[in-house]
């Protein structure tokens, strides 16, 4: 409703914001108050829009603003603030002509509504993608057999054999995400610091083996997903052990998927025939520190 004297407060609940329109004779009394004696909120907002010919004020501010709060109820949202008049001293100090006053204002927005069937593809980031940043994501790492269409049965390998690794990360309804391996280390216990131990992935992801006059140990390009990252390591077993067990630990992390690949999120291979380091995805440049065994702090 329009503001007048009958009802001196009106509010404008939008879609991101409160949009709070004061009548200056706030008591119908005739008598203006000052725009300078009204604020909005805990944080005593001034008003956006006022002047001293005008006999209207207004007031803008977004739901969290102002020290508003926010109510959840079975039904809705309520965003509550407050109008705050505060008089300024009359001439005389002795003396009071008006009281002040406090006026409650709510905006409430139902949780839930009507949609249609036709798909509407947001600009913003739902909530649930907030919620799953905030939460752990779940990853993963499995062994594939050898034309990756399913995780391999046996953790058996023969020397000679290709290890098909498979690391993924689930992103739910997460905005899109680039995964990719930081390094992998060999150990001959479950104790990932245990002695010996060989990083066969090291500095932010450069495989090392893949370098090694023997082995072919390579990333696999392109990937079948940005979520998904599969690389290929010959077998190996560590030299005078006769337990002949290889416990495998690799550090996965991921990117946000439009952002450019650099050298602390990479996927480097080293090609035999040119000699050089090739990323998945990303310029040349970001491997180059592969060689130089410095890559900067993950």
């Amino acid at each position: 409703r329009a503001a007048a004297p009958l009802h001196p407060v009106a509010v404008q609940c939008q879609e991101a914001q409160m949009v709070v329109t004061v009548h200056r004779d706030l008591f119908g009394t005739g008598r203006l108050v000052r725009a300078t004696e009204l604020t909005l909120g805990l944080a005593a907002c001034p008003p956006v829009v006022w002047s001293t010919a005008e006999t209207v004020v207004t007031f803008i501010a977004g739901l969290h603003e102002c020290g508003s709060t926010l109510r959840v109820t079975p039904d809705a949202l309520v965003y509550s603030t407050s109008l705050n008049y505060k008089p300024a001293p009359a001439g005389n100090p002795v003396i009071v002509r008006t009281s002040p006053a406090v006026v409650p204002i709510e905006c409430h927005y139902p949780r839930r509504d009507n949609v249609s069937s036709n798909g509407i593809k947001p600009t913003w980031a739902p909530f649930s993608s907030t919620l799953s940043s905030e939460e752990k994501l779940p990853f993963s790492l499995h062994l594939m057999n050898d034309d990756w269409s399913a995780e391999r049965a046996s953790t058996v390998f023969q020397l000679g054999e290709i290890l098909h690794f498979q690391a993924a990360v689930n992103t739910k309804n997460h905005v899109p995400l680039r995964l990719f391996v930081d390094n992998c280390v060999a150990t001959p216990t479950p104790d990932r610091s245990s002695s010996p131990q060989y990083a066969f992935i090291d500095f932010s992801g450069c495989l090392l083996d893949g370098q090694l006059d023997d082995a072919t140990s390579t990333f696999i390009s392109p990937r079948p997903k940005q979520e998904v990252l599969q690389f290929a390591v010959d077998a190996f077993k560590f030299a005078g052990d006769s337990s002949n067990l290889v416990y495998i630990t690799c550090h996965l992390k991921v990117s946000l998927a439009d952002q450019a690949p650099d050298a602390l999120n990479k996927a480097c291979s080293f090609n035999k025939a040119s000699n050089l380091w090739s990323p998945v995805e990303g310029t040349w440049d970001i491997c180059s520190c592969c060689e130089m065994r410095s890559c900067g702090l993950p």
